[in-house]
């Protein structure tokens, strides 16, 4: 419950910091259209799945087959490094199998963190 409230309010917080409204989950919807020929919610694709990123450590999903520059990042998916990854998942995980260019737009990164916590709560990811 926690970890959840923190990453809600680091969302909140970089809406804030790019001087916007407060990221709208139904706008991060439709970004995550960009999304799906490679990624689900729920399943495995060429891209691991999605239910639950929020808060999960990078390259962590099990039975994926993740590139060794995802399994070495240490990263954990919070806001903050949600959105830099996004931005440029590259140069945020030189190496990285992830060949999408990013989401330039900050609002649409916001909105799109904000969609992923709230499908990750929802009855499609807690089968």
């Amino acid at each position: 419950m926690k970890a959840r409230a923190a990453a809600a309010g680091a969302v909140l917080a970089l809406a804030a910091a790019a001087g916007e409204a407060a990221p709208d989950p139904v706008h991060g919807e439709e970004v995550y259209g960009r999304c799906v020929a490679c990624h689900a919610l729920a399943s495995d694709r060429v891209g691991p799945r999605h239910c639950g990123v929020v808060g999960r450590r990078a390259g962590s999903v099990p039975g994926f087959d993740y590139s060794p520059a995802m399994k070495r990042s240490k990263l954990t998916w919070d806001a903050k490094t949600l959105d830099r990854f996004l931005a440029n998942p590259m140069k945020v995980v030189p190496g990285t199998s992830m060949t999408y260019a990013g989401v330039p737009d900050a609002k649409d990164r916001a909105d799109l963190v904000a969609y992923l916590r709230k499908a990750g709560e929802s009855a499609a990811c807690r089968k």
